[in-house]
């Protein structure tokens, strides 16, 4: 008996392996992210995102200035320093070629033979006079003469080019040194996010905007990895722009817009979102602006807590205790959602809206002497069947009520 093989269970058993290949790999990948989570932004502000694959990389090249001064210190120094040596070592060949083919290297101290440059007998005399002509150094021994016009050429083009690095490298070294990136690092941020009920609910010109990064799918199926939404800081009433010269509470309103209308203290445990916080401010010495940045991730937001106030008024000044700027304390806060709070507010008005109208009903005067009479033939009830008739229509509101509930 013979068994053969078709090519399309061949097909399936690869397709087979290539679907458990990728549980297992997604498998690990959620084991890694239950261990530590990939942000976005890190707590000091730097974007974690990698760019690759590109093509057109000339783009860099368009705006030379300002990628020269987003290099790190490392780069820039080199790149500085390699600036000046390349000039240097490019024009000193070329002095010494031009030296060598017109034999003034074998004329030294000849008062006779008319040199093009005088006493340069080989390439280290001829690299000291391309750095002495460029730094405008001039020690005298080494002089470019009226016999040669290619050498007065060099060395007009050399101290152009020169001019012209010159330029740049301190144009590109002052703008990073001055740059308020530093200061941007001296602002400090919570290390953690605090929910809970609340009624209502040196930099000068700060700006603050809040981003919500969370992976979504449309009602069309299509997976979004990385949705950005806006987090509203008081944008239409001015609270977003802080007066920054003590420690400030930032506060987003959870309400229908808050994509965190309808999450709880237990859905909180389940999501994967991260908070990006962006500060924008005028630093008031330099008058620069400068831009903070730090993020937070779902488990860095507690439930029920509220940071501690961290300012006092003491011997007429206040005085702001940093030892206390990280501490919370907890508070009496529901473990519903927003919405479902809502919901319960409006049942209980509705509920409050019914027994007034009852007891109002229960206030109005009977006009009849004889309320019993009066009963009888359909009137104003007595005190005795109207609370009875009162209390039964509570009983089966109150039993309704708990049914929707």
């Amino acid at each position: 008996m013979t068994v053969s093989a078709s090519p399309w269970s061949y097909d399936l058993q690869i397709w087979q392996s290539k679907l458990c290949k990728l549980i297992e790999d997604e498998r690990q990948f959620v084991g890694r992210n239950k261990h530590q989570r990939q942000r976005y932004v890190t707590k000091v502000g730097k974007c974690k995102v990698n760019l690759g694959n590109i093509q057109e990389k000339k783009r860099f090249l368009s705006d030379i200035f300002t990628t020269i001064v987003d290099l790190k210190y490392r780069w820039f120094l080199f790149i500085f320093s390699m600036c000046y040596i390349i000039t240097w070592v490019v024009f000193g060949v070329m002095y010494y070629l031009d030296a060598w083919i017109r034999d003034d290297v074998n004329h030294i101290g000849d008062a006779e033979w008319k040199a093009c440059i005088e006493n340069i007998d080989n390439f280290i005399s001829a690299l000291l006079f391309s750095v002495e002509s460029q730094r405008t150094i001039g020690y005298g021994s080494r002089i470019v003469t009226a016999n040669c016009s290619e050498g007065v050429l060099l060395l007009m083009a050399q101290s152009i080019i020169g001019s012209m690095i010159d330029a740049l490298m301190v144009g590109c070294m002052f703008v990073k040194i001055s740059r308020p990136k530093k200061r941007a690092q001296t602002l400090i941020f919570s290390k953690k996010c605090v929910i809970s009920s609340r009624d209502e609910n040196h930099m000068v010109d700060a700006k603050i905007r809040a981003k919500l990064i969370k992976s979504r799918q449309t009602k069309e199926g299509e997976f979004i990895p990385l949705d950005q939404s806006e987090l509203n800081l008081g944008y239409g009433t001015g609270e977003d722009r802080l007066f920054l010269v003590e420690p400030q509470i930032i506060c987003h309103i959870i309400n229908e817009v808050s994509p965190f209308w309808e999450m709880s203290a237990e859905a909180l445990k389940s999501e994967q979102f991260e908070i990006i916080i962006i500060l924008e401010g005028i630093v008031e010495a330099t008058g620069m602006t400068c831009q903070a940045r730090t993020s937070y991730i779902e488990n860095e937001i507690l439930w029920g807590q509220r940071f501690e106030p961290c300012m006092t008024l003491e011997q007429g000044a206040f005085h702001v205790d940093y030892t206390k700027f990280e501490r919370t304390f907890e508070v009496q806060t529901p473990r519903l959602s927003a919405r479902e709070m809502n919901d319960l507010k409006e049942m209980e008005k509705q509920e409050q809206s019914m027994l007034n109208f009852y007891w109002d009903h229960l206030a109005q005067p009977c006009s009849s002497a004889e309320p019993n009479h009066e009963a009888q033939r359909g009137g104003c009830p007595n005190e005795e069947s109207f609370s009875h008739f009162t209390e039964e229509k509570r009983n089966n509101e109150y039993r309704n009520h708990s049914t929707r509930l």
